[in-house]
């Protein structure tokens, strides 16, 4: 049984196969086609990575799974919304990082996940302070199937085997997936819903941000006012692409910074140790054997947003 299937939609000029698959499927990297294992039929024969990708092939895709070597399994206690044999659903707290990298190898979201699924396979044999030994075991995977900002906190998706993340993924790629943030932001809007819908790159200046340029990839919000105070907003954002700190960008964009963003915001007056107030509310997905979309949402709005909205709140009726 093939891990993923389907037909090629788009018409591309001169694209190989292994390009196909690492930058518009987006499920290995080109060097992971070679360490995976990948096989490929096009149209019911076996087929070289060599091979031109045409509009309408039909696809078949095999490959090996393997365990993430690179990450350590840690016991972190974690806000399980949904979980269940192909995938999990995670309320994230802020300052969680989703996935390890330069100067983050452990505490994160996918070191948590790798020992939870470790665990439930039994495969920890023991465990220390200090070291966890465990046994290989295939079909294991802690697939972050979309990212999440360190200080952004709330609803994330995660895949526990390839076929999983494959299926996911290729949702966010279609913009089939919804979701849903909420924030409180600097400034009363005047308009109470809208569209913004721009180009967005990196900074070259700044390596660690990214501007609305036109030189950058296309980006679209739809944001809606829930509540206004003199000088700060509690809006509902509905991201339709994908692009790094596009929320954050936008809202400075239009001149409504999200309160407490280190990098986008300004030092607020009434608020000046605010963390980021951004929240990934609720994600509207397809799980795998499936056909309608499910909702999960977080249960409740995190402490910092109670806190600044009573204060705004208070501030309004003595004012």
């Amino acid at each position: 049984m093939p891990l993923l299937s389907g037909v090629i939609k788009e018409k591309f000029p001169s694209l190989r196969l292994d390009r196909y698959v690492s930058e518009h499927l987006k499920i290995l990297s080109r060097s992971q086609i070679k360490t995976r294992n990948l096989k490929a039929k096009i149209n019911g024969k076996d087929v070289k990575f060599s091979r031109l990708v045409k509009q309408g092939d039909n696809f078949e895709f095999y490959w090996d799974d393997s365990l993430p070597a690179d990450i350590i399994p840690q016991d972190i206690p974690l806000n399980i919304i949904y979980e269940d044999r192909n995938c999990v659903v995670v309320d994230k707290t802020q300052g969680m990082v989703v996935h390890p990298g330069a100067g983050n190898r452990q505490g994160t979201l996918a070191n948590a996940l790798y020992y939870r699924r470790l665990n439930q396979k039994n495969v920890i044999t023991s465990g220390s302070a200090n070291k966890t030994i465990y046994e290989k075991t295939n079909n294991l995977r802690t697939g972050i199937v979309h990212r999440l900002d360190k200080d952004t906190s709330g609803i994330i998706i995660a895949a526990y085997n390839d076929e999983t993340h494959a299926f996911l993924a290729r949702q966010f790629k279609a913009r089939e997936a919804r979701k849903i943030y909420i924030a409180v932001v600097q400034g009363a809007l005047k308009e109470k819903k809208g569209r913004i819908n721009t180009f967005i790159s990196r900074d070259f200046k700044d390596r660690r941000r990214f501007v609305v340029s036109a030189n950058g990839k296309n980006a679209v919000t739809f944001f809606k006012v829930i509540k206004s105070w003199q000088n700060h907003s509690l809006v509902l954002l509905s991201p339709r692409t994908g692009r790094t700190h596009q929320l954050r960008v936008h809202m400075h964009h239009i001149g409504y910074p999200v309160l407490g963003d280190p990098v986008y915001g300004n030092i607020d007056s009434v608020f000046p140790e605010a963390s980021l107030m951004l929240h990934s509310k609720s994600l509207a997905i397809t799980l795998t054997g499936e056909t309608e979309k499910r909702v999960f949402s977080s249960l409740t709005l995190p402490d910092r947003f109670s806190s600044v909205m009573q204060k705004l709140n208070r501030m309004n009726a003595d004012g």
